[in-house]
């Protein structure tokens, strides 16, 4: 018979042979460190360095030119590795790992997320993804029939499913505005949000970075309009969290969701809500729970078995991110975009659906080609130049979505930016 402490033993002992030689993490001192004047002006165009870092990663498939990474991230092989060998051991260890092990494994995992997110535990859990984090608000908040709502035809098309649900549901009423695609400034923004509101508006849904064209949105200035209101703010941080630098407790929302498999690179099916503290005694829980208080944001973890492999990554994608550093993952992203958009920006036939100006996208981006539709654009990029993207078709936008990520090099947007030419010729 093995006895418990035998059986630990060699199961670490396992687990170290299979996370080996990545699961060591990285230090800041693996990325060679700049001031960021410097950092503006020429480390997001290192390619020297930006080639070290794709080699971090897993192998990138060469059997396509992957533009389309604003669905999930591929995990650098660090966080690949330490996920790989947490599967192997739960199977090793089977119900052991899960009673024994798993909510130690989740408190380091938390702990790690407040460190990174500057949030106290007692106010976000891990969840699957963003449509699950919000939608435990949606489906959890006490409405009144006559409660108004304020959203985008270019928020999430699962958030809007939700929120209509609750209209058919509850008799609430939702107002939806419509987002200028190249804004003149943060107070044409704050200003359809502000026509919207109401005497009966509970809350407003904000998507920071809309996954459709890549526009950021000046949530801090419009969060402060709505509050101003007697309103409360939903963010739906799918794409920003990880991409772009911000302060949760800045910005000051309410409620916000997000998916740590997009830019966090964690594995698939792992996803975070915040509520603010004096909030969270009001939801209701979307899968019933008798454990914690009313006040106790646990009560939202509770939807049955959780991916503990999964989570047991989380630390080692933030110590990647810290390593690089958000303000260089950030420029990096920007130039990435702004690379292959200098190229083809003066063309007759092109059509830019993300705002011209710099600092309201990222990564993200969408276009389309005067004469295709955006499945045709989509399918002609794959099939003759072996480029993938996704088409967009919606009554907001239409083209297609281009999003390179940290692993994308220069010599790819450059194939995309010639495909772009021979089309717009």
């Amino acid at each position: 018979m093995v006895n418990r402490r035998n059986f630990l033993k060699s199961s670490a002992m396992l687990s170290s042979a299979l996370l080996m030689p990545f699961s060591q993490g990285f230090a800041k001192s693996d990325f060679k460190d700049t001031s960021l004047e410097s950092l503006r002006s020429t480390n997001a165009e290192d390619e020297s360095y930006w080639k070290m870092v794709r080699g971090f990663f897993a192998p990138i498939t060469d059997s396509h030119i992957n533009l389309e990474n604003g669905y999930f991230s591929a995990q650098p092989q660090n966080t690949l590795n330490t996920f790989k060998g947490e599967v192997s051991r739960l199977n090793a260890e089977n119900s052991f790992y899960m009673r024994e092990l798993q909510s130690g494994i989740v408190e380091e995992a938390k702990n790690a997320l407040s460190t990174f997110s500057n949030i106290p535990v007692s106010e976000f859990v891990i969840c699957r993804n963003t449509t699950e984090a919000l939608d435990t608000v949606i489906h959890g908040y006490p409405w009144q029939k006559g409660d108004e709502v304020v959203l985008s035809k270019q928020d999430y098309g699962s958030m809007q499913a939700a929120f209509e649900q609750e209209a058919r549901r509850h008799g609430i009423k939702l107002r939806y505005v419509q987002i200028p695609l190249n804004p003149s400034s943060d107070e044409e923004l704050v200003d359809v949000y502000q026509k919207a509101m109401g005497n009966k508006t509970r809350m407003v849904l904000l998507t920071h970075l809309i996954n459709l064209t890549g526009q950021i949105l000046p949530v801090k200035k419009i969060c402060e309009m709505v509050h101003s209101h007697g309103a409360e703010v939903m963010l739906d941080a799918a794409h920003s969290f990880a991409h772009i630098q911000f302060s949760i407790k800045d910005l000051n929302v309410d409620y916000m969701g997000t998916s740590l498999h997009k830019w966090l690179c964690c594995p698939l099916g792992l996803g975070m809500l915040y509520i603010k503290e004096e909030k969270i005694q009001k939801i209701w829980p979307l899968f019933g729970d008798d454990q914690f208080a009313e006040s106790d944001i646990r009560k939202l973890e509770h939807y049955g078995t959780r991916p503990v492999s999964a989570i047991a990554s989380i630390k080692r994608a933030i110590e990647f991110h810290d390593a690089i550093g958000s303000q260089r993952k950030e420029n990096r992203l920007r130039f990435l975009k702004q690379y292959w958009w200098n190229q083809t920006k003066d063309l007759n036939k092109i059509i830019y659906n993300t705002p011209d100006d710099s600092h309201r996208s990222c990564a993200i981006s969408n276009f389309l080609i005067e004469g295709y539709t955006p499945t045709e654009l989509a399918k002609t990029l794959v099939n003759d130049f072996n480029i993938f993207t996704v088409a967009i078709n919606s009554p907001e936008v239409s083209g297609v979505r281009v999003t390179p990520h940290l692993y994308t090099n220069t010599q790819e947007l450059d194939s995309l930016a010639n495909a772009v030419k021979d089309l717009c010729s």
